[in-house]
């Protein structure tokens, strides 16, 4: 039976034409396989299945995924992200609760991000967030100042302020959320130009995330991300302390948000 496979034209890029034809062909795809992104199982001779290539600085790992949780695409990540997220694979790993993501560094300014992953109850349904908050104020690039600018920068981006959770924000088109392989990679802007997205933010180490967040991101097949400037939010360990804190910093005018589809959706 023919292989129900999408092949991207990025992805034979990378892979060769005869590598493409042979997968298509059946000879080199696997009949069922774990989805990259929802973690369930997949079949791709009986559902459209996309072929995802992960691109280390010296390896690559091709992963296959439901059409309808990935596109086929060809995703750049570290040596170590690539090493880590093979282990994911092969190991049959435990899933906890999600913790607050390791500081990054946002260059140019060099501010510290500090992002969690949660479940949001808005208008009676569950949400997949992410909520980012520095841990020192934001200059705009360029300036000395010591001001913290990181809302109007996200504000002139797209994000939209927040005074009340009552409805879900907007979707920020040419931004996204990669989740793959079951964890949370990164937040991809658009590129200069009109070129391939770049990251925002990309997590030191892919970040595990609980089922339901994941069921509720394949589900919606998007992402809130909120963010507040330092001091507004504070590392909550419960999704209601969260959600507490959220609601805080939207009454003091201190929240924007926007509704980020997943990466190449």
């Amino acid at each position: 039976m023919p292989r129900m496979l999408d092949v991207s034209d990025d992805v034979r890029a990378e892979i060769g034409d005869e590598e493409a034809d042979r997968l298509l062909a059946g000879e080199s795809a696997p009949g069922s396989y774990d989805c990259t992104s929802c973690r369930t199982p997949g079949d791709c001779e009986q559902e459209r299945t996309s072929t995802v290539l992960f691109i280390g600085d010296e390896t690559a790992v091709l992963a296959f995924a439901h059409a309808g949780c990935l596109p086929s695409q060809v995703v750049k990540v570290t040596e170590e992200q690539l090493k880590g997220a093979v282990r994911s694979i092969s190991a049959d790993q435990a899933r906890s609760e999600p913790a607050p993501a390791a500081p990054e560094k946002a260059a140019p300014e060099q501010a510290v991000l500090g992002v969690t992953s949660g479940l949001i109850l808005i208008a009676g349904e569950l949400h997949p967030a992410l909520v980012v908050e520095p841990t020192a104020p934001i200059a705009r690039p360029g300036t000395a100042g010591a001001g913290d600018d990181f809302l109007p920068l996200l504000i002139e981006q797209g994000f939209m302020p927040v005074t009340e959770l009552v409805s879900a924000p907007a979707v920020l088109h040419g931004w996204s959320v990669l989740l793959a392989m079951g964890q949370l990679h990164a937040v991809l802007q658009p590129g200069t130009n009109g070129g391939r997205p770049v990251a925002w933010w990309q997590a030191h180490q892919p970040l595990q995330v609980t089922e339901g967040w994941r069921t509720a991101a394949n589900k919606h097949q998007q992402v809130l991300m909120f963010a507040a400037p330092v001091g507004s939010i504070g590392r909550q360990p419960r999704e209601d302390l969260l959600r507490d804190a959220l609601d805080k910093a939207a009454a003091n005018g201190q929240l924007v948000a926007a509704a980020l589809p997943l990466a190449g959706t």
